[in-house]
């Protein structure tokens, strides 16, 4: 976990304790790994899931469809006394994949052939839709991820999907990269880099064309990147003005204006999913906690989650706008939290044995990907946030993985 707030003390070092990631030092891509469970990171005793059925026509299939239905908390899977029996087959083309659901002893309850860019995104996207017709709720299995590596011995930004297949490196500026975010049609990131200089700067990476360009460089720090959820607007945090603070702009990086006036440190700002609203953290009360305010500009208003005197990295739920998940110190490590803007209240989410931190939310409103740290170690997890349930996504072969960020399959 990175945190914004030690800059204070460290002559405005950014970042300070960054979890780095590490992607090992081969030349190949990291390979897709099977998925494993945390075990002791269940916080309740109950599982609220479904028993289902899961298998594939093909060892292939049975495997990828079994591996992205494991790290889904509302299921169970089982060979005797399904709910639900969910089939995956080839679907006739290259890329295609049928997938059909059925009830009970056989009530149909989805058929069809799903179409993706590859076959393990066809895979997911079937997927998918089996989980929206067995919950009512978006599946994120087809989901793609941005993070940091360090296979070339520099922290890089990598892509692939949300199982650690067709991992690819996409910059190679050999400097510290920070905090890669997608754009909302996944056709670009925002990230915060040190290529230029000794200070950190904003740039735009193009992922048809890879081409990079600088989105802000201004005197200072320039930080935290993220886009409004139509795309059309960036948050971001600068320092240019003395102090840093929450900025907002185009997505060409003009119209650049101030919306926070504080003595304080302010980071990691994320919209709303309508776009209206910022969260982000400020250490205006003497230590890192989470502020609302409306993005044309007014007063901040802070959440009381009352859970830490450490609250941070904060992402907004698309899926349940109700919801804001976070980073909170809870006695001496970082716990994942969930702050419930309907009744007011926070809860610890995880129960990791070191520290779970960097969480980002999936497209259902109730997993999120977060890093899990400990002793020299960083990798990417699957949280459930309503049963606590957790599971692995890279494996230690893959060396540190950090920084996620989730786009949207949708």
């Amino acid at each position: 976990m990175f945190t914004y707030f030690s800059i204070r003390f460290h002559t405005l070092v950014l970042f300070a304790g960054a979890a780095l990631a590490v992607l090992g030092s081969g030349a190949s891509p990291v390979q897709a790994q099977g998925a494993k469970n945390m075990g002791d990171v269940t916080i309740n005793t109950e599982l609220k899931n479904t028993a289902i059925r899961v298998t594939g026509a093909t060892p292939e299939l049975n495997s990828l469809a079994n591996q992205a239905f494991a790290a889904h908390g509302a299921f169970r899977r089982v060979e005797k006394g399904f709910v639900f029996d969910v089939k995956f087959a080839p679907g006739g083309g290259p890329n295609q994949v049928q997938v059909t659901v059925t009830r009970g002893q056989g009530t149909p309850v989805l058929s069809q052939v799903v179409s993706g860019n590859t076959p393990r995104n066809a895979l997911f996207r079937a997927g998918d839709l089996a989980v929206k017709a067995m919950t009512d709720k978006p599946g994120f299995f087809a989901s793609k991820l941005a993070f940091i590596g360090e296979r070339t011995g520099k922290p890089e930004v990598y892509v692939g999907d949300l199982f650690m297949g067709e991992v690819r490196q996409i910059t190679n500026d050999k400097a510290l990269a920070l905090t890669p975010r997608w754009a909302p049609d996944g056709t670009r990131l925002i990230y915060t880099s040190y290529f230029r200089s000794s200070a950190p700067d904003i740039f735009i990476l193009d992922l048809g064309t890879l081409q990079r360009n600088t989105f802000v460089s201004f005197k200072g720090t320039n930080i935290c990147g993220r886009f409004s959820p139509d795309g059309s607007n960036v948050a971001m945090v600068l320092s240019g003005e003395g102090n840093p603070e929450v900025y907002v702009g185009n997505a060409q990086g003009r119209k650049i204006t101030r919306k926070t006036h504080t003595r304080a440190i302010e980071s990691s700002p994320v919209f709303s999913p309508d776009g209206s609203q910022l969260v982000f953290t400020s250490d205006a009360a003497g230590g890192p906690q989470l502020y609302t305010m409306a993005t044309a500009g007014g007063e901040a208003r802070r959440l009381g989650t009352r859970l830490s005197n450490y609250c941070a990295e904060p992402d907004w739920s698309k899926a349940d706008p109700t919801k804001i998940v976070f980073t909170a110190r809870i006695g001496s490590g970082f716990q994942i939290a969930v702050y419930d803007l309907k009744s007011g209240i926070a809860k610890v989410v995880s129960k990791a044995p070191s520290d779970a931190v960097e969480p980002s939310w999936l497209a259902d409103g109730r997993h999120v990907v977060f890093s899990a740290r400990a002793a020299g170690t960083s990798s990417l997890w699957i949280l459930d946030t309503e049963n606590g349930k957790a599971t692995q996504l890279s494996s230690a072969s893959a060396g540190k993985l950090s920084q996620a960020s989730v786009l949207d399959p949708r």
